[in-house]
């Protein structure tokens, strides 16, 4: 009898423990990051150009071009559930410092684009492509 407990208890851990780790974890993002300021012009075409244009290069293939991480890469990623949908009114009360910092320094299968996008103004852009996309 004392066996069987023991042997329920291991797999009833492994069990939780294989669950845990399948379950997404949460994005932390420091207080500091959240209320840093967008110094960009959002009214700017020229800018409102090259934030489309970048999100078309660097963003479209995972989360899709009207960004409901529907692109062709999110099927092969693990967190293909948790691509987001950059429409919802969860994701447009993030702030842009949030989406900034999530663009620079990236998490699980998002990559941290200050290497690929070097320049922290064109980041800049992509967070506000990313507003245009709300519903």
């Amino acid at each position: 009898m004392k066996t069987s407990k023991i042997l329920l208890l291991t797999l009833l851990a492994i069990g939780l423990s294989v669950f845990a780790l399948s379950q997404p974890s949460k994005w932390v993002v420091p207080e500091a990051a959240k209320s840093v300021k967008n110094p960009t012009d959002k009214t700017n075409q020229e800018n409102s150009d090259v934030g489309k244009s970048l999100y078309t290069k660097f963003c479209k293939s995972c989360h899709g071009k009207e960004g409901f991480g529907d692109g062709p890469k999110a099927k092969e990623l693990d967190g293909k559930d948790n691509m987001g949908d950059f429409s919802s009114d969860e994701f447009q009360k993030q702030t842009d410092g949030t989406l900034f910092y999530k663009i620079t320094k990236g998490k699980d299968d998002m990559p941290a684009f200050n290497k690929k996008i070097k320049d922290d103004e064109d980041r800049w852009l992509i967070v506000n492509y990313l507003r245009t996309l709300k519903q």
